[in-house]
């Protein structure tokens, strides 16, 4: 280890097989501490490079314990984490209204290590229990269209690491990660980054794949359509800039987005917006991405046709619907 830190500190890049080899050493406790922190930090200093990457996740998905829902065309939406804007949960939310309007979602997440509340802390505050039980998870996405992967446990040989990522509270390449390492390999995925050269990464690494997906970045730096500027969308073969009136939407600002100081009040702020007790620029944000994770399901819609959509499901109430059928 000590000879590819001093690679790695000069600006060295790993192969994909050295990625996947050091990630699975680091997994498996064969370094100290010291050395992994080390590592992880080493990628805070330089662009992470596609091959490495790859590798990266190479490892966690071999580790990973597996979800076989391989009847169902399952969307993620989820975002990076790690842009420092302290959002209430928008993906999460999202995922609750695309499965209330009866498309089937398996949302990978875990808790916030960069901001104050990340979708696990939302929805263990809500009463969701959380299990790697296959069977519970298949009983969850046939009858209620979602079910919810805690990476934790999904990816118990991440353990070595979570202490050293907590201690840190900065994003480092496991926020770049956790996107692309749903053990259930959705077939569809709304992705969204927290800076647009990794937007970049994660399209190079999904036109390799068969499936359909969408990787965002506002430009003003939020992992998600946020509606307070321009957006980057990247597709499998095309790039565009959408704006909030593509969306029928309208502008917000950075205020209206706040998530709250702990879990209780970004649980509170999740349940107003689901309870359309919320205010129009939360319920419009979460629209946007929720109309946006339909589109990437059926671009043959048009993209505001699938807002309206996703606005059917949370004004009718069969979003909050969802969320207390596999919350009791």
């Amino acid at each position: 280890m000590k000879s590819i830190l001093q690679q790695l500190f000069q600006g060295a890049q790993l192969t994909r097989d050295q990625a996947k080899t050091y990630l699975m050493n680091i997994a498996h406790e064969k370094y100290n501490i010291v050395q992994t922190t080390a590592f992880v930090t080493a990628y805070n200093m330089r662009p992470i490079q596609p091959e490495e990457l790859s590798g990266f996740r190479d490892a966690l998905l071999e580790l990973a314990i597996p979800l076989s829902v391989s009847e169902f065309e399952t969307i993620d939406i989820v975002g990076t984490g790690g842009d420092g804007k302290n959002s209430f949960n928008i993906s999460t939310l999202a995922a609750i209204v695309v499965a209330g309007a009866g498309y089937k979602v398996t949302k990978h997440g875990s808790y916030g290590v960069s901001s104050h509340a990340g979708s696990s802390d939302v929805l263990q505050a809500l009463g969701y229990s959380f299990t790697a039980d296959t069977d519970s998870l298949r009983r969850q996405l046939d009858e209620y269209n979602i079910c919810f992967l805690h990476a934790p446990l999904f990816h118990p040989a991440m353990k070595a690491v979570v202490p050293i990522r907590k201690q840190l509270g900065m994003r480092s390449f496991f926020n770049m990660l956790g996107p692309l390492v749903n053990p259930a390999r959705p077939k569809y995925h709304l992705l969204g980054t927290f800076d647009i050269a990794l937007s970049r990464l994660y399209q190079y690494i999904l036109q390799k794949e068969s499936g359909r997906f969408s990787i965002v970045h506002s430009l003003d730096g939020y992992d998600e359509v946020s509606l307070t500027s321009p957006v980057k969308l990247r597709r499998q073969s095309d790039e565009t800039i959408l704006q909030p009136e593509d969306f029928g939407l309208k502008y917000t600002t950075q205020k209206d987005l706040y998530g709250g100081r702990n879990p209780q009040e970004a649980a509170s702020i999740f349940l107003r917006v689901l309870q359309n007790t919320c205010t129009p620029a939360q319920r419009d944000v979460v629209l946007a991405n929720a109309g946006l994770a339909i589109h990437t399901i059926h671009p043959e819609k048009i993209l505001t046709d699938c807002v309206e959509e996703a606005r059917e499901s949370l004004l009718s109430g069969n979003a909050l619907k969802t969320l207390k059928s596999i919350t009791v």
